[in-house]
């Protein structure tokens, strides 16, 4: 058998030499650009307010939804074998991700925390947790306290969805402050089909012009919109609390090519939020179904975490070099 992914079960909770069992797993193709945030802080609230020279790098996390068709304790298990600082939870993409106890057991089997939680409002989700949307996000919230995270990602409401579109924007803002978590919407796309183009999302698909407090950047729905990430960086400021590091040639489909291999100026990106005062977490959330085998999927991911890493610390010296000006 190839690959690191070979769990098939929930694991049970670790006891006594856990953690000297969890380090062996760790990092077995990742370690080239270490992150500046070990496992026992990755769960505390971000710093604000720190000078440029001392403030600390964006945690950089694996999107469960990344191993698809794999399992989320397939996604646990390469984030350790990788060396990321967490993982972004895609509730719905297999029944075990909705079960929030099994996700704190692979927590703690693989020492990798839970960082975001994206809340089940795809189209192929939209009957987990119930079909209604505020209980979806209020149960998301809900898991995200009780795992550790502090954002969860929602996308806004499909065309249909008129009731729940109607408040959505004050309901966002409401459910983030009676929860104290971060609801970050993210920038979707219209559907194009030849000769038409369909409007899926309302109010927008782009969040630019709404009153949203928080937002999520997914740099391949930027590509599919045939929209410049870059341009959403400038007009979204502080409000930007969250990114889906991915990539996008702007075809029709909705691409999530790692990293560098679109036109979406990926690592531009990283290196400006490295230098600005960017507190969220950076999340790849890619298509690796082309990989040949685990192993192949696991290299590919350890390259691309290593380059986020590399940019981001290129982007905080450029801050220092700032600062000192």
């Amino acid at each position: 058998m190839h690959g690191v992914i070979v769990s098939s079960g929930p694991p049970e909770r670790e006891t006594g030499s856990s953690a000297a069992a969890a380090a062996t797993r760790r990092c077995q193709y990742g370690g080239f650009v270490q992150s500046d945030r070990p496992f026992e802080h990755a769960r505390a609230a971000p710093e604000h307010g720190r000078a440029p020279n001392n403030r600390r790098l964006p945690l950089v996390g694996l999107g469960s939804s990344t191993v698809y068709p794999g399992t989320t304790a397939q996604a646990f298990e390469l984030a350790a074998a990788v060396g990321y600082d967490g993982v972004e939870l895609m509730v719905g993409i297999d029944p075990p991700s909705t079960d929030i106890d099994y996700v704190r057991k692979l927590v703690d089997y693989h020492q990798v925390p839970v960082l975001s939680v994206h809340a089940p409002c795809l189209v192929i989700t939209q009957n987990v947790w119930g079909t209604d949307p505020w209980e979806k996000l209020s149960r998301s919230c809900r898991a995200a306290a009780d795992l550790g995270a502090d954002v969860v990602v929602v996308h806004p409401p499909f065309l249909w969805q008129r009731d729940y579109a109607r408040n959505f924007v004050a309901g966002i803002r409401g459910l983030s402050r009676q929860t104290g978590i971060t609801l970050a919407v993210e920038n979707m796309y219209p559907w194009r089909a030849p000769g038409a183009t369909v409007f899926g999302y309302v109010p927008d698909w782009d969040p630019t012009h709404q009153d949203y407090d928080a937002l999520t950047l997914d740099l391949s729905h930027a590509a599919t919109a045939q929209a410049r990430s870059l341009d959403y960086v400038d007009a979204w400021g502080a409000r930007l609390r969250h990114l889906h590091l991915t990539d996008g040639l702007g075809s029709g489909r909705d691409e999530h090519l790692f990293p560098g291999q679109g036109n979406q100026d990926a690592w531009q990106i990283v290196e400006q939020l490295a230098r600005r005062s960017y507190t969220g977490h950076i999340i790849h959330e890619i298509n690796t179904r082309r990989a040949a085998d685990n192993d192949e999927r696991a290299q590919q991911l350890a390259e691309a975490l290593n380059q986020t890493r590399q940019h981001l610390q290129q982007g905080r010296a450029q801050a220092h070099r700032e600062a000192r000006q």
